[in-house]
């Protein structure tokens, strides 16, 4: 199936390891302190130790937290490969990608990717943690003064923007965060199971209109890790290896400019094609779809921007009746997401696409996940990155 036909099947990268700790308002350790003991759990996941580890890519939240130095916080020695990076919420997927490059090209055979913050602290708001910041200057002061002063708002504006171009709702918005509240329910590391309907969605309150409260995501506590070996690394491991078949990335930088796409079209117009066709597949073999969704909107508009449905059309699509809850015709988000389970950037969506590949879901499991689309979302639309994941009868 993969493209990739030069590359030894056996050197093909593979996802071996998944590392979780406690998420959502989990107070005491730090940014640094979650992001090694995601690691830990990781290692122990797939069955090897933090000395088998030669590559570190590590990824900080909001906080800024977490750094090169968890090399020596791990006791991790003679490292091949170390490198931070930032792309905010399209890191983790950008991470896989570099660390599955790395393995197939021999520079390192045991790669960790981890993504830490700790914003929540006792006493402030949830909302709080992602409004801090120093003072604007420039063209930024101007930008504030207008009232688009965080990303709620930056995104209503898209969001807006979209719904008068084509006629998006409200409700349609609700669809989706009362399908993915239905498989939040069945995962046991959410911190919202509570069902919810299309009435209560409506009834709980704006935070910056369009978006009501139950659009946007939680704002969580915690760390996420992956270890990414060679597939033939990975079949000898603890878990089932869950392949990299496909990625891409795209970075339209269109922000903030007059008569472009903004709002209307993101980075996974050309991403998602980029995956797809290095893992030789469209749309119509995919089972699992696991996508960003920092806000209801983003999720719709990365189902047209993938080609799910046609662009425009994605209200419709997202609301009809037996399409994206449980038992539906395209799984999407089952275990939450980040409006429901947890917020992790990228590593939300990365993590329940490998839990969802092993078949080691529990009660939310779908009968067919051979082939998992992942999607990482950064800035306001500036950055974008796809990862196509193959379970066992791809490996």
């Amino acid at each position: 199936m993969d493209r990739r036909v030069d590359q030894p099947a056996n050197r093909r990268a593979a996802i071996a390891g998944l590392g979780l700790t406690g998420m959502g308002k989990v107070y005491g350790p730090t940014a640094q302190q979650f992001a090694a003991e995601a690691v830990r759990r990781a290692a122990a996941d797939a069955g090897i130790g933090l000395s088998d580890i030669d590559g570190l890519l590590v990824s900080a939240g909001v906080t800024n937290a977490v750094n090169l130095s968890l090399q020596v916080d791990l006791g991790l020695r003679d490292l091949r490969m170390l490198t931070q990076m930032q792309a905010f919420g399209s890191t983790a997927g950008a991470m896989v990608q570099y660390a599955a490059m790395a393995v197939e090209a021999g520079m390192a055979e045991t790669v960790a990717c981890v993504f830490a913050d700790a914003p929540l602290q006792p006493g402030r708001t949830t909302g709080e943690a992602y409004t801090a910041r120093s003072e604007p200057i420039g063209w930024a002061g101007l930008r504030e003064a207008s009232g688009f002063v965080n990303p709620s708002t930056q995104y209503a504006l898209a969001a807006r923007r979209h719904m008068r171009e084509f006629g998006t709702t409200s409700e349609q918005f609700g669809a989706i965060a009362v399908a993915q509240r239905a498989w939040a329910a069945m995962n046991p590391l959410a911190q919202l199971r509570t069902p919810i309907t299309l009435a209560d969605h409506q009834a709980s309150r704006f935070v910056v209109e369009p978006f009501h409260l139950l659009d946007c995501c939680l704002v969580s506590n915690g760390g996420a890790a992956v270890i990414v070996t060679s597939g033939e690394r990975a079949a000898e491991l603890a878990q089932p290896p869950v392949s990299v078949l496909g990625w891409g990335q795209a970075h339209p930088g269109h922000r903030w400019r007059r008569d472009d796409a903004f709002g209307l079209v993101s980075g996974a117009a050309r991403s998602g094609p980029a995956a797809l066709g290095m893992a030789g597949i469209g749309v119509d073999d995919v089972d699992v779809v696991e996508l960003y969704d920092c806000y209801t909107y983003t999720v719709l508009l990365t189902l047209e921007d993938y080609g799910f449905c046609e662009k425009g059309e994605g209200g419709a699509f997202v609301s009809t009746p037996g399409v994206l809850g449980p038992g539906g015709s395209l799984p999407l988000n089952t275990g939450g997401g980040q409006l429901s389970s947890y917020y992790m950037w990228g590593m939300t969506p990365l993590a329940e696409a490998v839990i969802q590949a092993r078949g080691q879901a529990g009660e939310r499991q779908v009968d067919r996940h051979d082939v998992v689309l992942v999607s990482g979302n950064g800035g306001f639309l500036d950055h974008h990155s796809t990862l196509v994941l193959g379970g066992h009868a791809t490996s």
